[in-house]
């Protein structure tokens, strides 16, 4: 692919960076936006690197790595979506292909009910709907705990117990919050507190309002949904979560190979393949 061109444009609250990497060879296919939320460009340069067929354009959410969030504004799912709709508008390429993971796989549904007009297929890799899964209630207040450990301890001990979270097997029970909370030292973070409260996660994305997806108005929708799950994920919340959309669709969720981050290899997840992920979400855009 070529060198990306970055971009930069101003939008209710935020200033937002975007990229766009036009391929050496064009193949025909619709521009792809690849996107996390609060996972910004940086997260997806693995699986990027394998899409080489189509353009592709990536963006940090506003809470995120270049882009900025002016000071008091509002983040929220809408507010992402807002934000993504813009970056396509700005763009000028759509309609677009997409793949949103995580927060941005939320952050899809609001804005592909918005802009029906700017989407073709939507691949959403586990989606964190909270609102749509049994034990909602539970993982509720279990969210708004590592948000208020964020708030008067500091990271560490906060992403400890968001970490214990994504990595548990199956619905909370309702005892969750009795148990002892984990070591910070243990996931290699520090117990002491820095003072700083601007992490994506913990001091925004957490703390944003759930999101609760209209089945109704999605399952007409003239974009073609398709919910992922990740191979290795197990029964952990996201996982579980991509399987309740599938249902609220009434489609099947496709499996990709990976956990959470199957499009990412690392020090916490070198079992990853991105270019298996990317081999995967080619196969799954060029059936549509």
């Amino acid at each position: 692919m070529t060198e990306p061109t970055t971009h930069i444009i101003d939008v209710p609250g935020a200033v937002l960076a975007y990229d766009v990497r036009e391929p050496a060879a064009p193949a025909g296919h619709r521009p792809l936006f690849v996107f996390g939320s609060p996972m910004g460009a940086s997260g997806f340069s693995q699986l990027v690197d394998h899409l080489d067929d189509r353009t592709v354009i990536t963006y940090d959410p506003r809470v995120s790595e270049r882009s900025k969030l002016e000071e008091g504004a509002e983040v929220s799912y809408l507010a992402h979506a807002d934000d993504v709709h813009r970056v396509v508008e700005a763009a000028g390429l759509g309609p677009v292909d997409v793949f949103a993971s995580s927060g941005g796989a939320v952050a899809a549904l609001p804005w592909l009910l918005a802009h029906p007009d700017e989407a073709g297929t939507v691949v959403a890799h586990e989606p964190p709907l909270v609102t749509l899964l049994e034990d909602h209630q539970v993982l509720d207040r279990v969210i708004a705990d590592i948000v208020a450990t964020y708030r008067e301890r500091g990271q560490g001990p906060a992403m400890a117990k968001f970490i214990q979270l994504v990595m548990h097997d199956g619905p909370l029970l309702d005892d969750y919050l009795d148990r002892p909370a984990p070591d910070p030292a243990q996931f290699g973070f520090s117990p002491e507190d820095d003072g700083n409260r601007d992490d994506p996660l913990l001091g925004h994305n957490l703390a944003m309002p759930a999101y609760d997806p209209d089945g109704d108005a999605l399952r007409v929708s003239r974009v073609r949904i398709i919910p992922a799950v990740g191979a290795a994920s197990r029964g952990t919340m996201p996982r579980r979560a991509g399987e309740a959309l599938a249902t609220l669709l009434g489609v099947q969720a496709v499996e990709f190979p990976g956990d959470h981050g199957g499009f990412l290899a690392g020090e916490w997840s070198p079992q990853n393949d991105p270019a298996a992920f990317a081999d995967q979400l080619l196969r799954v855009l060029d059936a549509g």
